[in-house]
């Protein structure tokens, strides 16, 4: 096995961590100009990112980093039949401390992203983060700010959300701008994936021998593990995830943002609700859930069904809604455009944007702004990243503060609201054909809640509660580094 040459002992001599600062300037790229690359977290997601990074000239994959030994053997030997040998880390902290590395690639359970990326600024690091890219609003003003100062010595935070560099949906923006059908009413991100159960266990299970459990929970305590399949599962956990709104739905929500012309604050309202239906599982997150997120002065509507189309059937396939089950909706004054469509009102066909391929330039883009030491594109800006994830923060805080409700309060709440309660009016069908009664088994309304986006904070009724879950415990010696 390949393994790191930096000493732990002499890493924690030389280490940033908690310092506190960034270099005075970004690290110089390799000797002959390649920029040299290693990839944080590759059970999933990052595998796609080697894949993407080994495809570009000029780059180098000098450095893996898994806490899973087990991963890192496996990707060792695949890369091993293409002639690549980069060195190898467990733990992030030496990783981000190796001198030889320009840039890393974030794609770890949720709940570190922030930590990772921290660290890897402080040690003169361009960061690739992966959607979302924090798990709680403090901590995302805290890379927000942090990114801001990295940009004055030249290095680059991208968010991992490729629709930005869609070509189609860029077409599909544009031509939505230049007013084709009139002007928005509602910018509408679906997500409608299958999620079945995980499963009950009866008690704390062991993690996998090959996992450095430690390092896998940073920053988060090692909690007692409530789950049975350890891997991926965590995403339906509160310390780890943050349900599919908060797993798929950045992609969305950052897309639905697009269309509101990116607006450069967070709405001062949110209100969502929901449950989890169909089993009884470990998981906490919803799996069927509707957010309200009035933007002025077009709104923003996000929702969630996990369920099949009927029956608990799987078979049945996703519900679709106007054509379309995960997805974007811009709904205007003359028709909407669903994805790569736009229809007039009575739903025919009137364009097609070409080129909705999911933006296969994303980390290609990366890599450019990476060798200019600043963006190159605005799309790629960390900001989108910030504001797509806070959205879905805002979303869960809400319904996790929320209680018992009965459909016709829920539509009592939303008197006024045409297109949300035709939406409502759907998420009830779907409970209905998968034989599920919302006054047997209730939704779970959240409050509608006041957010001062200057201030990052709650406001009103109940503030407090809200506010306690703007941000999280963190373990000790992994604590977030002070922008």
């Amino acid at each position: 096995m390949n393994t790191a040459t930096t000493s732990r002992r002499r890493f924690l001599a030389t280490s940033l961590a908690g310092a506190g600062v960034l270099p005075a300037w970004a690290a110089p790229l390799g000797a002959n100009g390649d920029v040299r690359v290693a990839v944080i977290g590759f059970r999933g997601r990052g595998r796609g990112h080697i894949k993407e990074l080994l495809a570009q000239k000029g780059v180098r994959l000098v450095a893996l980093c898994d806490v899973d030994q087990e991963v890192i053997d496996k990707q060792l030997g695949e890369l091993a039949k293409q002639g690549i040998k980069p060195r190898t880390y467990r733990d992030f902290r030496e990783c981000c401390a190796d001198k030889e590395v320009d840039a890393v690639t974030i794609a770890t359970p949720n709940h570190s992203h922030v930590l990772i990326a921290l660290t890897a600024l402080q040690h003169g690091k361009h960061v690739y983060v992966e959607k979302p890219v924090s798990h709680n609003l403090i901590e995302s003003a805290k890379l927000m700010a942090a990114a801001g100062r990295a940009a004055a010595k030249g290095l680059v935070v991208q968010h991992g959300m490729q629709r930005r560099s869609d070509l189609g949906w860029a077409a599909a923006m544009q031509w939505v701008k230049e007013g084709h059908i009139g002007r928005p009413k509602l910018s509408h991100a679906l997500v409608h994936g299958l999620r079945p159960s995980i499963d009950k266990v009866d008690g704390p299970q062991q993690p996998p021998a090959s996992v450095d459990y430690k390092l896998w929970s940073a920053p988060r305590p090692e909690l007692p593990i409530l789950r049975k399949q350890f891997h991926y599962d965590w995403h339906w956990q509160w310390p780890y995830g943050g349900g599919d709104i908060g797993n798929q739905g950045p992609h969305q929500y950052d897309v639905a943002r697009w269309a509101l012309g990116d607006p450069d604050t967070l709405p001062s309202r949110v209100m969502s609700f929901g449950n989890r239906w169909g089993y009884v599982d470990d998981g906490q997150s919803a799996n069927c859930q509707i957010a309200f997120h009035p933007y002025e002065p077009v709104p923003l509507i996000m929702d969630k069904f996990g369920l099949p189309a009927k029956n608990l059937d799987p078979k049945s396939g996703e519900p679709p809604y106007k054509g379309i089950r995960t997805g974007n909706i811009i709904h205007c004054e003359g028709g909407y455009v669903a994805e790569s469509k736009a229809y007039d009102k009575e739903g025919k066909a009137i364009t097609k944007f070409d080129n909705f391929q999911n933006g296969p330039d994303h980390m290609k883009n990366f890599i450019e702004s990476v060798r200019a030491g600043k963006y190159t594109k605005d799309v790629l800006h960390i900001r989108h990243g910030h504001h797509a994830a806070c959205l879905s923060h805002l979303a869960n805080i809400s319904y996790r503060l929320g209680r018992s409700m009965k459909p016709a309060e829920i539509q009592e709440r939303l008197q006024g609201d045409r297109m949300g309660q035709d939406l409502f009016e759907e998420f009830l069908r779907n409970l209905a054909a998968n034989g599920i009664d919302p006054t047997a088994q209730p939704i779970i309304a959240g409050p509608w809640l006041d957010y001062d986006p200057a201030a990052n904070r709650f406001t009103g009724p109940f503030a407090a509660e809200a506010n306690k879950l703007c941000e999280e415990e963190y373990a000790a010696g992994f604590e977030l580094p002070e922008a």
